[in-house]
Parts: structure tokens; sequence; C-alpha cells
């Protein structure tokens, strides 16, 4: 029988710690948040697996140690108000919503939309609201934001999402370009959004960050 708690122990001790997150409130998120309630049962037995997890609709959930590095590096306080853009079935949003104040999920599939309510409700993560949109343009309405987080790769540079931020708010995603990405965290300096990469990753693009295509002669 599949043991969860056993895995998300093994999954913290194997993925997470050893790849240099030392946060304290983060590794005990990942050690609470049952991961398993956020893929589909078919998928259960690789809730906790060193790789990304299909939560359908062409979907998946982040890699565990690449979710973890891009939050940490956020240095998340606790009345930090936080967007989680493309948040699937709501895994991530269940995590941030342990180390932030309130979290916005925002996510444009309807059905993902709906696991994520209902697997959110039912670990008790109050302080998060989930809202349908276009990921791109990100949830205006409940800006600025301290913390803005893309979960999954992008071709583009985030600027339309920067400019949802605080003065001291931070952005953190995979910037894609090419087969090899690197997980970027930007801030806004002088009304402009200026990154730095701090760890190689890979993930799929998000919908809506691909980059268009160009024509070389």
């Amino acid at each position: 029988m599949f043991d969860a708690a056993t895995a998300r122990r093994m999954m913290v001790d194997g993925q997470i710690r050893t790849a240099d997150v030392t946060n304290p409130g983060l590794i005990a998120a990942m050690l609470t948040v049952p991961r398993e309630r956020f893929v589909p049962p078919q998928f259960v037995d690789r809730a906790y697996l060193d790789g990304e997890v299909p939560i359908g609709e062409g979907r998946v959930l982040l890699k565990p140690m690449v979710l973890a590095k891009l939050i940490q590096a956020a240095q998340l306080g606790g009345g930090d108000h936080v967007l989680d853009v493309g948040c699937g079935t709501g895994y991530s949003s269940a995590i941030l919503a342990q180390l932030a104040g309130s979290v916005i999920a925002l996510e444009e599939d309807l059905k993902l939309a709906r696991s994520a309510e209902q697997a959110l409700a039912a670990v008790g993560a109050g302080n998060v609201t989930v809202v349908a949109g276009p990921l791109t343009t990100g949830w205006p309405a409940a800006a600025p934001y301290d913390f803005i987080m893309l979960n999954g790769a992008t071709e583009i540079a985030p600027e339309s999402l920067g400019a949802l931020l605080k003065p001291t708010g931070r952005l953190a995603c995979i910037l894609r370009g090419g087969p090899a990405g690197k997980a970027m965290l930007y801030r806004p300096i002088e009304g402009h959004l200026v990154g730095r990469p701090i760890f190689d990753a890979a993930a799929a693009v998000l919908p809506g960050f691909v980059a268009p295509k160009t024509f070389a002669f």
C-alpha cells in the first residue's frame, strides 16, 4: 500500500534538503502538504518522485526540487501577498499559503481551476483564492504583489507580470531559450524588470508564454 507520509519524508530528505533548500518554514510545508491530493488518482504513486507529474490538460506539477528552490529564492515573509501563475491543481499554492499571508492562485484552464479549489479546500488552505483568467496578464485586480511565481517555463521575459509587483517585489520563473533553461529571480529596478539566474532548471512552457516564431534568411 502507498505510504504517503513516508514518501513525503523521503522526498524532502532525498530531493529538497540535498538541493540546498534550508528554509525551515518551506521544509515544514513540504513535509506537511499532501502532494498526492493534487494529482490524478492514477498518478498518486508518482506524487513524490523526482520528476514532473501529469495533472491533465497537458500540464504537469513542477519537480519538487525546482518548486522548492524557486520559492526559497523569494525569501517570503508571513505577510506577503503572492500571485501563483499557472497554479494547476493548486499544490504550489498550498505550499505558498504556509509561508505567505495571502495567495492568488491563477489558472486559465477551468477544469484545473476547479480541481485546485477542491484540493485547496480539502487541505484547509483558507488564505488562497483561486481565480480563472489568462496567465499572461496575471491578476491585476489584486495587485500589487510581493511575489509572483510562474509554475512552469516562459520563452519570453515576463515584463507584463512584473508591472504587477510592488517596488520591493520579486518574480521567479524558469526562462527557456532552447532545450535548457535557467531559473530566474527578477526585481523591479527603476521601472525595469531586472533578473539574475539562480540555478539550472527545465520545465514545460506555460500556455501563452511561447516566443513568437522568427524566420532567418
